[in-house]
């Protein structure tokens, strides 16, 4: 592993911020660390950065211990939310800030500015100022920013958070594929799972100061660890008991005492073995999402293909799609 903490706890005086937290990078990789405002996130993405204290535990890097090493001198490179590029510099001159203080030849600065330029998708922008692009581009730039000196590791604090909803999901599968044809190792905070799913290879999630459950991406999100973890993740309801028993055995599973669902866990179908009376339908652009109300099962999310003429007050038949279900293996109280 490239990056190692071990044990690694963060105080404010009494206040822990961060709480014994262990976490494993390897080379290459992207790790996503998950988690709602105020969990510890950004904190301890700030102290790999060198930028906050340790209280206990360690950090290091390529098996080196970064206690007492600087962030200047760590080799690694940050990208916040709003890039925080110069406005008055052009795009070129700001990718080129960090090389031309290191004194980099000005023909070197010259073929690196331009091979990442392209690398992200902006050639022939190096005369731009920000201020003339747009925010997905501002992004863009940057990204060429950070990677330009070959950081051994770069760290993202919820890099598309300031962007829309289409365009950060456009971007983030763009910057999936950049970091990973420049080879780059990264580190990434988030709160939103869309942009972790997008962006990373492995996934932490964390809570109250935490790391409550980590692993691979389709690891975590197939087999959250609670109800907490599974609705944070993006599943809508967690059924329990008899509820959960039903739609289970509707899925073809063994019975278990809770099942997270998504929203389109159910799926009004001809051949459905369930019967659904339907409360309310709302048209998107990819399907008719439904609210249902399934005998012993009360109400639930279910989804129509566009086109579907669902009304409230409808009987529909229903089935339930295995891949949208997690089986909870620890329920919490409601």
């Amino acid at each position: 592993m490239v990056l190692r903490l071990q044990d690694v706890t963060v105080r404010y005086g009494e206040a822990v911020a961060v709480d014994d937290v262990t976490l494993d990078l390897a080379p290459g990789q992207v790790l996503a660390v998950l988690g709602p405002s105020g969990c510890g996130k950004s904190t301890l993405l700030r102290t790999v950065a060198g930028l906050e204290p340790l209280s206990a535990g360690s950090i290091s890097f390529d098996g080196t211990d970064l206690a007492g090493t600087p962030t200047h001198k760590r080799g690694f490179a940050l990208m916040f939310q709003d890039g925080q590029l110069f406005a008055h510099l052009s795009v070129a001159r700001n990718v080129a800030y960090a090389l031309r203080l290191r004194r980099t030849p000005s023909a070197q600065v010259a073929a690196r500015v331009e091979e990442l330029l392209a690398l992200v998708g902006l050639s022939g922008f190096g005369d731009r100022l920000p201020g003339t692009l747009s925010g997905g581009e501002r992004q863009r730039v940057a990204l060429a920013r950070a990677l330009a000196v070959e950081p051994r590791l770069i760290l993202l604090d919820e890099p598309l958070s300031a962007l829309d909803a289409t365009l950060r999901e456009r971007l983030a599968g763009d910057l999936r594929e950049i970091l990973h044809a420049a080879g780059t190792t990264a580190l990434l905070v988030t709160h939103d799972h869309e942009e972790a799913f997008a962006l990373a290879d492995r996934l932490a999630v964390m809570r109250e100061g935490r790391v409550v459950q980590s692993g691979g991406i389709d690891e975590v999100w197939r087999e959250p660890l609670d109800e907490d973890t599974a609705l944070f993740l993006g599943y809508a309801r967690v059924l329990r008991d008899h509820a959960a028993r039903l739609v289970l055995q509707a899925a073809g599973l063994p019975p278990a005492p809770a099942v997270a669902v998504r929203r389109s866990a159910l799926v009004v179908d001809d051949s459905g073995p369930v019967r659904a009376s339907v409360d309310s339908a709302r048209v998107t652009p990819e399907q008719v999402r439904l609210v249902v109300q399934v005998e012993g099962v009360g109400a639930v999310d279910a989804v129509a293909a566009l086109g579907s003429r669902v009304a409230p007050g409808d009987e529909v038949p229903v089935r339930v799609d295995v891949t949208r279900l997690a089986v909870l293996p620890i329920t919490t109280a409601p």
